[in-house]
């Protein structure tokens, strides 16, 4: 990795290797840093949100928010866009200043490949157990029974 204006190689390292931790982590609020935040606002084309606290209750909160979030660093089906601007730009065939981050935007997506199927997975699973218990407290609401022959038929 390269020294850039606002980043050295090392702190590029340091970035990366705590993207790697927070991915091992199943992405746990502790092991998400200041500057992994710093680096996906900057350097990978994410809207702040506000703060870290703001930016982590965004993409962590739900299993279709985490599967969103994971879809720009999952290189499975050629250079993923960014979920904020729908562009390339923040990984491949952007402006000087993108280019510089290129190096550790694109390790992140190598890093990320071995950790998203897991992570995709377990966060479909969450997203339909939160469903399902708010289906059923709005049927319980309204006070309607699901009959299982209705769902099955």
């Amino acid at each position: 990795m390269e020294n850039v204006q606002f980043m050295t190689a090392g702190q590029k390292y340091l970035t990366l290797r705590q993207w790697k931790r927070f991915l091992e982590s199943g992405l746990s609020e502790e092991k998400f840093t200041k500057m992994l935040y710093h680096h996906l606002i900057q350097h990978c084309d994410f809207i702040a949100h506000y703060s870290r606290e703001g930016f982590y209750g965004t993409y962590f909160s739900n299993g279709d928010s985490i599967v969103r979030f994971l879809s720009q660093f999952d290189t499975t089906n050629g250079v993923p866009r960014s979920i904020e601007s729908h562009s390339t730009h923040w990984l491949a065939g952007g402006n000087d200043v993108s280019a510089e981050y290129y190096d550790i935007n694109n390790e992140m997506c190598r890093v990320a490949a071995k950790y998203i199927p897991v992570l995709i997975t377990a966060a479909r699973v969450q997203q339909k157990e939160h469903d399902v218990s708010l289906a059923r407290r709005l049927l319980a609401k309204h006070d309607v029974e699901l009959i299982k022959e209705e769902v099955e038929g």
